[in-house]
């Protein structure tokens, strides 16, 4: 839970950095994320020009309906949350929740989307959710111009290699999402063990202690590295790392312009 005044501090202060990029979707806080960048945006007189807005369209939470006529209409719910009359990017969400058949019929999900790109609504269409396999049969598909995976290219989870490699291979933008895996990587295991939102296991408690003692024998913040594991690696177009107060942008800033020797790494 982020209070509204916190939100619109930290939204404000993202467009006010080296990062003007804003990551949301209709899914998060089920409209509510989108109303508070809308209303941030409408203080700027939209979006500003060095800026950068995308969103993701998927299933209705209150009962999972993953249907083309709900994407449709959370799309235009989307564009009057947000002020704006055209999104750069637009990806289909979690589409583990419901079958390939049933978003790639006729009138289904991504052909909603394809008809909003068709009447230039949407810039790029994209993927984002977690399943490797699954984004991989999207992917091959060629209808998508880029894709989101997230916890699961970070110091501790490597498991989106092939999902990478296939969509650098089609020239797709590939976006990291969760580089911390939820929190543990930036707060410590003490403070926070768990991974991607589950209880982490001992054996990576263990190994997030271990990458700590190695960071600090170099004198790097053990969250510089987790970010930077991501940001270095040039298959990757961007990274996404949640932020829920606006002195946390700053604070990103500095793990990302922390300078890390060649010999952490290779350790």
């Amino acid at each position: 839970g982020v209070t509204e005044e916190d939100a619109l501090a930290t939204i404000r202060a993202a467009l006010d950095s080296p990062i003007p990029y804003i990551d949301t979707a209709a899914l998060y806080g089920d409209g509510e994320s989108e109303r508070r960048v809308g209303l941030v945006l409408r203080e700027r007189g939209g979006l500003p020009e060095n800026a950068f807005l995308q969103t993701k369209q998927g299933r209705n939470p209150k009962n999972a309906d993953y249907s083309g006529e709900t994407v449709k209409r959370r799309m235009e719910r989307s564009l009057e949350l947000l002020g704006v009359d055209r999104i750069e990017v637009v990806y289909l969400h979690d589409q583990e929740w419901t079958t390939f058949e049933q978003a790639m019929a006729p009138g289904g999900p991504i052909d909603v989307l394809q008809q909003f790109r068709d009447q230039g609504v949407i810039g790029h269409l994209g993927v984002a959710g977690g399943p490797i396999p699954v984004q991989i049969q999207y992917i091959e598909t060629g209808l998508f111009d880029a894709v989101i995976h997230h916890n699961r290219y970070t110091l501790l989870n490597r498991s989106a290699e092939p999902l990478i490699d296939a969509a650098v291979a089609r020239g797709m933008a590939v976006l990291n999402a969760a580089p911390y895996g939820s929190g543990m990587l930036v707060k410590g295991p003490d403070a926070y063990p768990r991974y991607a939102y589950q209880r982490a296991s001992a054996e990576m408690i263990d190994r997030v202690r271990r990458f700590a003692g190695i960071a600090e024998r170099h004198g790097v913040p053990l969250p510089a590295v987790a970010l930077q594991i991501s940001t270095r690696d040039p298959r990757m177009t961007a990274t996404i790392v949640g932020m829920s107060r606006p002195e946390r942008i700053a604070e990103t800033i500095r793990y990302l312009t922390t300078p890390i020797p060649e010999a952490l790494w290779d350790e």
